[in-house]
């Protein structure tokens, strides 16, 4: 509500500050390296049968590519699939689909154009761009749904994985009061998110994860925007961590 009354006020503050931040950001590329791999278990001995791997899909917007670090193996999806492989004592065949810019139209139309590897959990990052370019929360977690729906029936996957958005209003690079707009429809997001996953339509197969504590000025990037490697791998743990429970509920993967 307060957003919501602010924000015809501060909107020429805000749309020069975003346009001026347009012309003069750093602008990071994403990571070099192969988009898919195998992550080792490492704690099965070598004269044991190896258990069912387990496939993931890691997509959505920058962060997802790993935008920050230099190459994928420090970069988010590498980092998951080997924290997950170590969690649940199974190898992770593991697959990045992801772009810079993507809202979540984007990443559905991506999506769409794409050949979809056959998964077991996928990891779905999204929503920085959706505030960025002005997309109502509605409209963005209708486009979710059907990401959800597209995934399901493409894939085969079991549990997707929407975590929320980071504290926006901590990011390096954001000036105020465009750091407390930001950071304010981040939170907007994350809750709104949060019922949707937990709906009973889809709480089964779709969860949302928080991300309080994972913003820290001096964890980002020199863009001041994205994670740096060390900032992935908490990232990566704390993902693996409630995808390991989430992985654990499907059953034997004899």
């Amino acid at each position: 509500m307060v957003v919501r009354l602010i924000k015809p006020v501060l909107a020429p503050v805000l749309i020069a500050q975003a346009k001026r931040l347009r012309r003069v950001a750093l602008e990071l590329p994403e990571p070099s390296g192969q988009r898919h791999g195998i992550a080792a278990c490492l704690g099965v001995a070598s004269a044991e049968p190896r258990p069912r791997s387990l496939s993931l899909l890691i997509a959505g917007d920058s962060s997802a590519a790993g935008v920050g670090a230099e190459t994928q193996d420090d970069a988010l999806s590498s980092q998951l699939a080997f924290a997950l492989a170590q969690r649940i004592q199974r190898d992770v065949h593991w697959h990045l689909i992801a772009q810079t810019g993507l809202t979540s139209v984007g990443l559905l139309d991506l999506l769409n154009s794409q050949t979809l590897p056959a998964v077991d959990v996928a990891v779905v990052i999204i929503g920085v761009n959706d505030i960025t370019h002005n997309v109502a929360v509605g409209h963005a977690l209708r486009a979710r749904s059907r990401i959800v729906r597209m995934l399901r029936a493409g894939t085969g996957v079991q549990h997707i994985l929407f975590p929320g958005l980071p504290a926006v209003e901590r990011f390096p690079l954001l000036p105020q009061p465009l750091a407390w707009y930001g950071g304010a429809q981040a939170r907007r997001n994350n809750d709104l998110q949060a019922r949707w996953a937990a709906h009973t339509r889809r709480s089964s197969f779709v969860s949302h994860v928080p991300m309080d504590g994972f913003t820290h000025p001096k964890l980002m990037a020199e863009d001041g925007f994205h994670p740096s490697p060390i900032l992935y791998a908490m990232v990566a743990a704390h993902f693996a961590e409630h995808l390991a429970l989430k992985v654990g509920a499907l059953g034997d993967p004899g």
